[in-house]
């Protein structure tokens, strides 16, 4: 076989990510309010760009209707994302209760978001300042101390607390600034580390997470010198740490497990950040019929349009090559935009409506009814890629008669029932685990095993762990925890 140059013609394909297609997957991620950001700075640099007239306040809404429903698998954007997906385009994880120690976002528990319904907290409650951490410690401060001169020095010590819930300030600068001895101080500082939340007043993570560890009776030999050595434990050495430990790997997993169920920063939980109103982008009512009218929100998404009287009136002032390449640009940019938009909102309409389908029961009877739902589930049934389907439901809100929620919400993970046929949301466990304690008489507090029992009767097959994780994950203490905060709300 001869070798030298030649040349060959062959045919293939290949998929270009242009600037436009990457503009609408971004599209896709963005809530109606950015969304307004977006089309207000393409209005100024577009002039051929314009706000039209609002749709009518009566104009029906969206209804979830097979028959008008948009077949969109053949769409430019969903394609792109199908076949040139890159790690960005990895799935969400949907099981919340996932732990990760690396986050430092102050909180080692499950990162659970609750949002309204008949068991949960509604939308207009998060918006409601509670008690600042130092308020919340004064309050108790009052009922635990014995003396006037006992609950002047706990004070002092709650007014150098930040709001992570750590002393600021050395012990024996706070006890010279006062005049005492040092002994009154750290007597003082016991008492203030009794207080709720547990963890609150330690002068460091490792003092923090022992005060924790105690409350729980997790206290020992070993978790105390795992304590002692975080920062082999934030360099990785994990192997050298559990030697110095002297456990097995079963037990160091276990006290693995334990630490990241542990608060870093318990006093953030009384933060007071600014309940913003969160803006709702889909708009979910009922119908005569016992159906679901689906609509996007109108009030916060301008109506955009291309003013082509506007463009005629210029093409005909254009007189050179590059005014009018440019004029032409223009258009082609405008109209683009105005079909982006649009598919945008198809899209968004054909999630929500199979959200709204799916969870049904949710809609109708409340959140014990919600069922395990994937993004996967999603994607298949409406025949687009899992990554636009986990684009559209982030940073997206959904309006219906039992509140607002984050589309976010309706994907929950599975937990196993008791007849062993199908099986129940992760969100419906949380609902039950807290209307339970809730009804819990203050003299009999439930434990974790008592409540694994009850859940059964309820037709929840759980680990005691598993319930203690969920516990934890909607913000409600241990049983030593809850019986003495209710001890102090009966005091007062």
């Amino acid at each position: 076989m001869a070798l030298g140059p030649r040349l060959d013609l062959r045919q293939s394909q290949s998929l270009v990510m242009t600037p436009q297609l990457q503009q609408a997957i971004k599209l896709l991620a963005l809530s109606n309010l950015e969304v307004e950001t977006f089309i207000g700075e393409a209005l100024e640099a577009n002039p051929l760009l314009e706000i039209g007239a609002p749709a009518p306040a009566d104009a029906p809404a969206e209804p979830i209707d097979e028959a008008r429903r948009t077949s969109l698998e053949s769409s430019p954007v969903d394609q792109l994302i199908g076949e040139a997906r890159g790690s960005e385009d990895k799935p969400l994880d949907i099981d919340t209760a996932t732990l990760d120690i690396d986050r430092d976002t102050g909180d080692w528990g499950a990162a659970v978001s609750s949002y309204g319904g008949e068991d949960l907290p509604g939308i207009d409650e998060r918006g409601e300042g509670g008690p600042t951490l130092a308020e919340h410690l004064d309050r108790q401060i009052g009922l635990s101390c014995a003396t006037p001169r006992e609950r002047l020095i706990a004070r002092a010590l709650v007014d150098r607390i930040d709001d992570a819930g750590y002393l600021s300030s050395p012990l024996r600068e706070i006890a010279d600034d006062l005049g005492i001895a040092l002994a009154a101080a750290e007597s003082a500082l016991v008492l203030v580390q009794s207080l709720d939340p547990t963890g609150v007043g330690a002068r460091n993570l490792g003092e923090c997470l022992a005060l924790q560890a105690r409350e729980v009776d997790r206290y020992d030999p070993c978790m105390a010198r795992l304590l002692d050595n975080l920062d082999l434990l934030a360099r990785g050495e994990l192997a050298r740490l559990k030697r110095m430990c002297g456990v097995d790997d079963e037990d160091f997993a276990d006290m693995m497990s334990e630490l990241r169920s542990y608060d870093p920063k318990p006093g953030l939980r009384f933060a007071s950040g600014g309940g913003e109103p969160v803006t709702p982008d889909v708009l979910v009512t009922p119908r005569a019929d016992g159906g679901w009218d689906v609509a996007i929100n109108q009030d916060t998404l301008p109506r955009l349009i291309v003013n082509r009287s506007y463009y005629v009136e210029m093409k005909g002032a254009c007189d050179g090559k590059d005014a009018r390449g440019w004029l032409s640009e223009k258009l082609a940019d405008a109209n683009w935009l105005v079909k982006a938009l649009d598919q945008r909102q198809k899209t968004i309409l054909k999630v929500a409506s199979e959200i709204v389908k799916q969870q049904d029961g949710f809609f109708r009877q409340g959140v014990s009814q919600l069922k395990p739902l994937t993004l996967r589930a999603i994607a298949e049934t409406i025949e687009m890629h899992e990554s636009t389907v986990s684009r559209v439901t982030s940073n997206k809100y959904l309006m219906c008669p039992r509140g607002t929620f984050e589309l976010k919400y309706f994907f929950t993970s599975g937990v196993g029932a008791v007849d062993g046929e199908g099986g129940a949301s992760a969100e419906a466990v949380k609902a039950a685990i807290r209307q339970l304690i809730d009804a819990e008489d203050p003299k009999a507090i439930l434990s974790d095993d008592t409540l694994v029992d009850l859940l059964k009767g309820k037709g929840f097959d759980l680990a005691r762990r598993t319930v203690a994780k969920y516990r934890e994950a909607i913000g409600l203490g241990s049983s030593v925890q809850r019986r003495r905060q209710k001890t102090l709300t009966a005091i007062r």
